[in-house]
């Protein structure tokens, strides 16, 4: 295949790959948009397999084919739940990829740098070329082997970045998957000095990209490796678990960016315009969960800057129960109901029954309308491709600032496996972790019924005043068998 088709197949990919980024922002297009990332995938990987420079075919060709069993057998595994925790193990992948290629980059000019050592020196920059040719150098090393001294010294600026970003995002996805499995803790940890190691870590790699670029070996690279390493461990191990879905962007937009600085180091551009696409998309997600968490965006990315400066509110009071024939009785003498969905949901596989109550109030001639915080879940857009999934329809999910000040106009308020994007104490208590977060005010409808399965805390472990509020009444037991027998006292 030609330089100039394999050209025209890049720019055909990453047109596919914005227009499915640009359909995936809303729930109607986002079928079509995953067809289009699906198809410039194909052709990006087609393009590149077949293109001028490849070889080995059988070992590539093999491992496609390991990487699509791999692929299709976790499509057909994995729940909707695990998602955020298959996300972030993915995310670790491309940065363990971006390591080795880096390391190869390096191999590879050490090599030619070698080959060239042992060359005659009254041979001209023809000759050495012609010399290198002949020994049989191909594909990245020959590009190697044409560049000047000065490219030479912007490649390893490239390969230094590319690892050291690949680096943070394996360490610091796999310990993101650790703690949405429940297999880490999900709480806040740093070593003593916490922020110092981390900055004493960085400044250490920059003094190693130095040396690096003076020829002092690539032990240096292999060092940075290391520190890198470190420092996405530490970073996401500094992070609770109530921002962990901005961490699972954060780290996607790592990603990102570890995948272009390869790229730049491959010289290829659709790894380029890819890497840049979802390096600066993920950062952008990452900026607005932010704002709507009221989490500086600076101090998410540093590990968990500043939190709480003295104890949080005491709660005071009791959790009244309430059974599935007092929850009936008040829906039937509702007007308007909203419901809040969150991960108690997804982890109950609830969406087809809270689907099922939504069509049964409707028939009765109720306002049903649903309430999504922006981090609702353990994954940016989690309940909505749930309930899609549960075809609810579209015009009646609302994102939280289209539906918070209709609360106190809101007769009964439903609130299924939801702590955080729920808890007043945002608002009311300074000390709380979440102070300042932007919150669904639930509490301020004539009603609130809370599905969940105890009285614990929940994921990040915060206490939830609005479970002790006089209007709340708490539905216990698991969503979706909770709501099957709800579905059975209110006719269809």
């Amino acid at each position: 295949m030609s330089i100039g088709i394999v050209s025209a197949a890049y720019i055909a990919a990453a047109i596919l790959f914005i227009l499915s980024l640009g359909g995936l922002s809303g729930q109607e297009s986002a079928k079509r948009a995953v067809w289009y990332g699906i198809v410039g995938m194909a052709l990006a990987a087609f393009a590149t397999v077949f293109g001028p420079g490849m070889g080995n075919y059988l070992v590539v060709l093999v491992m496609i084919a390991v990487g699509a069993y791999a692929g299709q057998y976790l499509a057909a595994k994995v729940e909707m739940t695990e998602m955020p925790q298959l996300v972030a193990a993915l995310h670790s992948f491309v940065g363990l990829a971006a390591v080795f290629i880096g390391f190869n980059a390096d191999i590879e000019m050490s090599r030619v740098a070698d080959l060239k050592s042992g060359l005659s020196p009254s041979l001209n920059a023809a000759g050495i070329m012609a010399a290198l040719h002949d020994m049989g150098l191909a594909g990245f090393a020959e590009k190697v082997a044409h560049k000047t001294s000065t490219e030479i010294n912007i490649l390893k600026v490239e390969v230094f970045l590319g690892v050291f970003i690949g680096a943070v995002t394996f360490t610091g996805s796999v310990v993101a998957f650790g703690k949405l499995a429940g297999k880490v803790d999900g709480k806040a940890k740093k070593l003593p000095g916490g922020h110092a190691l981390n900055a004493g870590a960085a400044i250490l790699s920059v003094v190693l990209l130095v040396m690096y670029m003076q020829g002092v070996g690539s032990w240096t690279l292999y060092a940075m490796t290391l520190l890198a390493l470190f420092i996405g461990y530490h970073l996401i191990m500094g992070i609770g678990g109530a921002d962990m879905p901005v961490v699972v962007s954060m780290l996607n937009s790592y990603s990102g960016w570890a995948a272009a600085a390869i790229g730049f180091s491959l010289s290829n551009d659709l790894l380029i315009v890819t890497g840049a696409l979802v390096g600066s998309s993920g950062a952008i997600l990452s900026y607005i969960m932010c704002k709507a968490m009221n989490r500086s965006f600076i101090s998410v990315i540093l590990g968990g800057f500043g939190g709480t400066t003295g104890p949080a509110m005491e709660v005071t009071g009791e959790q009244i129960a309430i059974d599935a024939d007092g929850v009936a009785a008040a829906l039937e003498d509702a007007d308007s109901v909203v419901i809040i969905p969150g991960y108690g949901m997804a982890v109950a596989q609830a969406q087809q029954s809270v689907s099922e109550l939504t069509k049964r109030l409707r028939a009765k001639g109720k306002k049903v309308r649903f309430a999504i915080h922006p981090v609702a879940g353990r994954l940016p857009g989690h309940m909505n491709v749930l309930l899609a999934e549960a075809k609810v329809p579209y015009d009646i999910v609302l994102e939280m600032d289209e539906i918070n000040d209709d609360f106190p106009e809101t007769d009964v308020a439903i609130v299924i496996g939801s702590n955080d994007i729920v808890n007043p104490a945002a608002q009311e208590d300074p000390n709380s972790p979440i102070a300042g977060m932007p919150v669904l005010e639930c509490w301020k409808a004539k009603q609130v019924f809370v599905s969940k399965r105890g009285q614990g805390t929940g994921y990040s472990g915060i206490e939830n005043p609005l479970f002790y509020k006089e209007n709340t009444r708490m539905f216990y037991g698991d969503a979706k068998k909770s709501l099957d027998e709800l579905l059975t006292k209110i006719s269809s």
